[in-house]
């Protein structure tokens, strides 16, 4: 038995060879690890030189590094994301080869996911190649190793979020440029507006409580807001008490806590979100499949009209009046 042939299929085979063996692939990479190298020793230099620390690097300082590699990392991921996957069907579109693709034996779902697992499986290398800059922070304490672990399934989350609206509108929309600046204005809704938002909210929130003299309250609705921003998200796996606080939690009862942690309400609502686009984008990649039905549905409606007509009774054809005159006569002379 061939696992290879059962796990990936011509068109997931195709992209791995065509993504992972350019030059610009490898030189990516290389950047990628290099910056964030330079900007972890950034950042070690930023903590020990201006007295923000102590002057050598120890668990808080090593901490603190995690948080804005971590920060920094998610950042990168919400450029990057959207250009490896927005163009995926809409550049197949415009090299004319889409048509080509759908006529293979490939179902429409397999084109879709072999297109988005090709361009996060590039992504996915990025990140696990800047491991060893991570490395720096075990040295010196501070993190665990679950945190890390949290942190990159949350960075694969996050990817496969934006990867799913990148394969929608890139199979929406027939131009590349378009897919492209619709996916970075979703990033820029997830990303930016709905901490903006939260703060808008906060202060309005706030504002009228302490206003209006309410009776104390458990927690704040505010914080369902900050649930849908991956940095609130992200933070909140980093300190479980940020939800909290998100939330303004009042610590009047001792029993009092978060609703719900709001990493896992960003898990919850973007799952739906995950799904409905690659609903769409798995529906959107074949139009021409719903005018065939629509034509298969008239046709289908005109030969039942067809039926219908021939069930009315119809004059004798000639070949029945032949026999009918041969019947008469022996009729006739029957009676007789």
């Amino acid at each position: 038995m061939n696992w290879r042939n059962m796990v990936m299929n011509p068109v997931l085979d195709k992209e791995f060879r065509l993504r992972m063996r350019s030059p610009r692939s490898a030189i990516t990479i290389l950047a990628y690890v290099l910056v964030m190298g330079l900007f972890a020793m950034g950042i070690i230099y930023v903590l020990t030189s201006t007295g923000m620390t102590s002057s050598r690097v120890d668990s808080g300082t090593s901490r603190l590094m995690f948080y804005a590699l971590s920060i920094a990392q998610l950042v990168l991921i919400a450029f990057m994301t959207p250009a490896l996957t927005a163009g995926v069907i809409s550049g197949e579109r415009e090299k004319q080869t889409l048509n080509m693709l759908l006529t293979t034996q490939q179902s429409s779902s397999a084109i879709i996911l072999s297109k988005l697992v090709s361009s996060l499986s590039f992504m996915t290398l990025i990140i696990v190649a800047t491991l060893p800059v991570y490395s720096i922070v075990f040295l010196y304490g501070g993190v665990s190793t679950g945190q890390l672990l949290l942190v990159f399934l949350f960075y694969l989350f996050v990817m496969l979020l934006l990867g799913a609206i990148g394969v929608c509108f890139s199979t929406i929309f027939k131009k590349t440029i378009f897919a492209v600046i619709m996916t970075y204005g979703a990033g820029l809704v997830i990303f930016l507006f709905t901490g903006i938002a939260y703060l808008f909210a906060m202060s309005i929130d706030q504002a009228n409580y302490y206003s209006s003299g309410a009776p104390v309250r458990a927690y704040s609705w505010v914080g369902y807001i900050l649930g849908l921003n991956p940095a609130g998200a992200l933070i909140s796996i980093f300190e479980p008490s940020f939800s909290e606080s998100a939330f303004f939690v009042q610590r009047s009862n001792l029993q009092s806590s978060a609703p719900i942690a709001l990493w896992q309400q960003f898990l919850l609502v973007y799952s739906v979100v995950i799904v409905i686009m690659l609903w769409i984008a798995i529906r959107k990649i074949r139009p021409v499949r719903g005018r065939r039905r629509s034509k298969a549905g008239q046709v289908v409606q005109a030969a039942s009209d067809i039926r219908h007509e021939d069930s009315v009774e119809l004059p004798p054809q000639p070949e029945e009046l032949k026999q009918m005159e041969k019947i008469e006569p022996k009729a006739t002379e029957r009676e007789k």
